[in-house]
């Protein structure tokens, strides 16, 4: 189905209040066995495009993996002394090819590159840049490295397994929120499982390389004549999201932050994304990458920032109110869900982010199940 794709579990491995959060890791196995999301991208996304978006500044949007796995938006920036690229993407062939790219570009050397979050989809590609470019710093937030130290290098010793719980998942025939699948999320499904052994095999030969350069609140970097800031404004999708501005061009790269036309809830910390994202809000950018889906500009880039303001607000808050009702036991969530299903015009949100369209539709609506998910174990204080 057109926008629907199999994902992680980041409910669980984000937000430290849920039950299985792995704290100390122990646990980050069994949470990747019950990897069951599914979520979007702007459509399922075939082919690889490039947007240039000023003299030396390009966005590369990658194709979806053979297991249907998105990949994360990679931007280039280049000064008049070297060059920073933000997010590495996922697979190494894609990264490869990102890297001959530049090099046509420019002669310059990448000497940076920012991981605006860990997840694999934003930094597989690490190992990749390293061996093509000696004396290379990743940047990334101090959170965003312990993580990326503690997930990723067992990800390619975890990653055969997915395919035993993609089958258990068409076999119940719903996802781990209860979201019954639609016959175009089983073919999702099923697409992801016939693609699992292909990307196996370029992780073969990946060498993961973690950040090994971290920032707490800002890091600027002069790339000679072309400043950029790095910045961390709060927690939303992950605990250490990354932000890149550049102040003289009004360019914003919000890692998943931001991701269109349909945002991904899978976790993290629903109830300071909003305010996370006000922040965001108050930077003087004309364009904006998202993680995911298409470069947005002036108004429309604004509007769709505060739409997802208002979204997790009212999202979170309705969750936070049944959840003193109702409890904030496990045992509750379903009664929970129910009672803010009720209470809260789901309809109205999904036409605002899915329009008509089916698939984003059903996208819209395994997020929105998800981050009920999400908010009520972050209010939980579990």
């Amino acid at each position: 189905m057109k926008g629907i794709k199999e994902m992680k579990n980041f409910a669980i491995l984000e937000n430290p209040f849920h039950p299985l959060h792995p704290c100390s890791y122990v646990f980050l196995a069994v949470a990747l066995l019950v990897s069951n999301v599914v979520a979007i991208d702007s459509g399922k996304t075939l082919e690889r495009t490039v947007v240039k978006l000023a003299d030396g500044i390009y966005t590369i949007r990658h194709k979806d993996a053979p297991d249907t796995f998105p990949q994360g938006n990679t931007t280039v920036i280049i000064g008049d002394r070297e060059v920073l690229v933000v997010d590495s993407c996922y697979l190494p062939s894609s990264a490869r090819e990102d890297i001959a790219e530049i090099r046509r570009w420019t002669s310059k050397p990448v000497r940076y590159l920012v991981n605006t979050h860990w997840h694999f989809d934003h930094t597989m590609g690490n190992g990749t840049y390293w061996d093509a470019f000696p004396g290379l710093t990743i940047v990334a937030h101090t959170e965003t490295a312990r993580q990326s130290s503690g997930y990723n290098p067992g990800w390619f010793e975890r990653f055969p397994k997915r395919g035993d719980r993609l089958k258990q998942i068409l076999e119940a025939g719903k996802d781990g929120n209860g979201k019954v699948l639609t016959e175009g999320e089983r073919k999702e499904y099923q697409d992801a499982i016939a693609g699992i052994a292909p990307v196996q095999e370029e992780f073969k030969s990946v060498v993961d390389r973690a950040p090994n350069l971290t920032f707490d609140s800002e890091m600027r970097i002069d790339l000679g004549n072309r400043e950029v800031r790095i910045m961390h404004l709060g927690r939303g999708n992950t605990a250490g999201d990354a932000i890149i501005f550049l102040p003289k061009e009004k360019i914003l790269m919000t890692g998943d932050l931001v991701v269109h036309p349909v945002p991904y809830m899978f976790g993290g910390y629903p109830k300071d994304f909003g305010a996370t994202l006000r922040k965001l809000d108050q930077l003087n950018f004309e364009t904006m990458i998202p993680g995911h889906g298409e470069v947005m500009r002036n108004e429309k880039a604004r509007s769709y920032v505060r739409l997802l303001i208002d979204f997790c607000e009212a999202v979170t808050e309705h969750v936070s109110n049944e959840t003193h009702r109702l409890g904030a036991g496990a045992a509750n969530l379903p009664a929970v869900r129910e009672a803010v299903m009720k209470n809260i015009d789901v309809a109205s949100w999904r036409r605002k982010f899915a329009g008509e369209s089916k698939d984003e539709q059903d996208a819209f609506d395994t997020t929105f199940a998800a981050m009920i998910t999400a908010a009520h174990g972050e209010i939980s204080g579990r």
